[in-house]
């Protein structure tokens, strides 16, 4: 076996290291990027808008004035939840999706 290793590994193994060194600063990019984009999900067609950060941070949630009714609080609670609930998997798939572009599908736990 060749000296420092596995033989004619020296060169391979070392653009190996410099294209996974390209990879993690692609993918911390990435994050940052995705990570401060607005997306917007809107649930009950309209009546309820949440925006959140691409990180999952929540940004507002607007609402209709014509689907407040203090007769049916219940209806507005379950429209608030199902726009808050689309918009993080809408956050969730647009980080993925990113990703895949980076690692070129390949699945490193993001």
């Amino acid at each position: 076996m060749a000296r420092g290793g596995f033989p004619g590994m020296g060169g391979n193994m070392q653009q190996m290291m410099m294209k996974a060194q390209k990879m993690q600063q692609d993918i911390q990019r990435v994050q940052e990027e995705v990570g401060n984009q607005e997306l917007e999900y809107s649930a009950g067609g309209g009546a309820v808008k949440v925006t959140i950060y691409g990180r999952k941070e929540l940004k507002s949630i607007e609402i209709a004035p014509e689907c407040v009714d203090p007769e049916d609080v219940e209806m507005l609670q379950d429209l608030i939840i199902a726009a808050v609930n689309g918009a993080i998997a809408l956050a969730e798939e647009t980080m993925t999706k990113e990703m895949n572009k980076v690692t070129g599908g390949l699945n490193l736990g993001f």
